[in-house]
């Protein structure tokens, strides 16, 4: 009874060694797997906090550069089909007008729309432009005597005197809301130094969003026979101001106040001279969003304006037009006649990127297995401009593998019709998780894990696995041996036990 005893003790000693021995190396395992998850959960926030400030960082991007505006081109946000035969436009007065999509630049409607025109003060869009691109809002600017004297007797102004000192926000809205000459030029002088040297950064740029037949002289457009644009050209440039949100805020404001200050001797009150803006103005087009009118004598009325309905946004630009009120209602009038005529759609709303992967027959089933694992994103709201009537089950999307393991580009998103390919749009993945570390250093991305598991920590599972199996070895010896002592010491008792009865007998 004693030895069963003993036995059963000497088992439950040696199992408890085990399975503590067990329960340590899979907590040290749990816990780094908890770990691992935590990290890969951390490593997820710091990748939406990095695309938020990705996000921040590219409305900030200059594109003051070919090579700059050459990558810009690359991003689409969308595309058109069909909307190239549209019918029934309105009969406007300008000589000179053109709609078109401000998501793609897909013109709508032209009439001379490449015919060189003189632009008045539309021009002052490209001086915004140039301002938010490289200015700060909070900059301060000094009004020179140039900037403030420096313009034509009578043409049109904030009344901000000489020596006055107002933010680069402040000019803005004096640029855009009353269209200040001295604004435009103080700005140029904050810019480039001087009206002449910032007329070249103006030409330069808007050849860079590509403009074919514009060239500025000034920054305000008082007239001058070498200071020209198109009514596309202008499209252009509304479209690229259109990119930065301060230019939107200003340029669809209402009213504003300068206050008076140390340097600036009057409180000014500038009010938008855009009717198309302004609810109690018979011209009010309740669609506009943003506009801005010029005139002189040459170039007669000039009117560009930006609005948006039901998910599609257009510009229109008018040139040379006989009135400001034909501007308006020109304006109007195609407006109306375009929103009736096309329509947006998205068609990666509820798209599937891992069926459209799989889909891809081109893709062998490893590489496959790997990349559906990366948290690949792309742009859900890329949109296509169609006709009202379009089917959009005609539209049909497919994944094409074409990586770029720096920039952490797997490939597009196609979007077609009928075999004709529309448009593209990027998928990306996070080249800093650990996912992406993984993937771009060839290793295997773990699902599990939801990150790639690394080498060090293999190491340890194997060492940990390696180190529990030599415990286990050494219980089961330790009972071996305990039991061969015990069976021993057994024989020798029954031994000492029949001396014990032979003496006595």
């Amino acid at each position: 009874m004693k030895r069963i005893l003993t036995f059963i003790l000497t088992l439950t000693l040696a199992l408890s060694f085990c399975v503590n021995s067990f329960a340590a190396a899979t907590t040290a395992t749990a816990s780094e797997t908890q770990t691992g998850t935590s990290e890969a959960q951390t490593d997820t926030s710091k990748t939406q906090a990095g695309t938020s400030e990705a996000q921040t960082d590219t409305s900030k991007v200059q594109a003051g550069t070919s090579e700059a505006q050459t990558d810009t081109s690359k991003v689409q946000a969308g595309a058109s089909y069909g909307i190239s035969n549209l019918s029934g436009a309105p009969d406007i007065v300008a000589e000179s007008a053109v709609v078109m999509d401000a998501n793609t630049g897909t013109i709508l409607y032209g009439k001379e729309a490449d015919t060189k025109r003189y632009p008045a003060s539309i021009t002052k869009v490209m001086t915004a432009l140039l301002a938010v691109e490289n200015c700060k809002m909070n900059d301060v600017i000094t009004y020179s005597n140039a900037a403030v004297n420096g313009i034509e007797a009578g043409s049109s102004t904030a009344g901000i005197n000489v020596g006055a000192k107002l933010t680069v926000e402040d000019s803005l809205y004096a640029l855009m809301l009353v269209s200040a000459n001295e604004a435009a030029a103080a700005i140029a002088e904050h810019i480039s130094g001087s009206t002449t040297e910032f007329a070249k950064l103006m030409t330069k740029r808007a050849k860079e969003l590509g403009c074919t037949n514009t060239q500025f002289k000034n920054p305000h457009g008082l007239p001058n026979e070498e200071h020209y644009t198109t009514a596309h050209d202008m499209g252009l440039i509304l479209k690229e101001a259109m990119k930065h949100e301060e230019f939107r805020k200003i340029s669809g404001t209402i009213s504003y106040t300068l206050k008076k200050s140390d340097t600036l001797k009057d409180t000014l009150e500038l009010w938008n001279h855009a009717k198309i803006l302004r609810e109690n103005s018979d011209y009010y087009y309740k669609y506009a969003e943003g506009a801005k009118t010029g005139f002189t004598q040459v170039a007669l009325n000039t009117l560009v304006t930006y609005a948006k309905k039901d998910n599609v946004e257009l510009i229109c630009v008018i040139l040379k037009d006989y009135g400001a009120d034909k501007s308006y209602t020109d304006t109007a009038n195609l407006f109306k006649w375009a929103f009736n005529q096309v329509k947006s759609v998205t068609p990666l709303t509820d798209f599937s990127l891992k069926t459209a992967m799989t889909a891809n027959t081109s893709i062998d089933s490893s590489k496959l297995d790997q990349i559906q694992l990366l948290n690949s994103v792309y742009d859900k709201n890329f949109s296509v401009l169609v006709k009202k009537d379009f089917n959009e089950s005609d539209l049909k999307t497919a994944f094409k593998l074409d990586e770029d393991k720096k920039t952490g580009r797997l490939g597009y998103i196609v979007i077609s019709c009928d075999g004709k390919k529309l448009g593209q749009t990027e998928v990306t993945y996070d080249t800093t998780s650990k996912q992406g570390k993984a993937y771009q250093e060839g290793k295997t991305v773990d699902d599990n894990l939801k990150t790639a598991p690394v080498a060090s920590k293999r190491k340890d599972a194997i060492h940990k696995g390696i180190e529990f199996s030599l415990r286990l070895l050494v219980a089961v010896i330790l009972i071996i041996l305990i039991m061969h002592l015990i069976h021993r010491h057994e024989l020798e008792k029954r031994r000492k036990n029949r001396i014990s009865r032979r003496k006595k007998k």
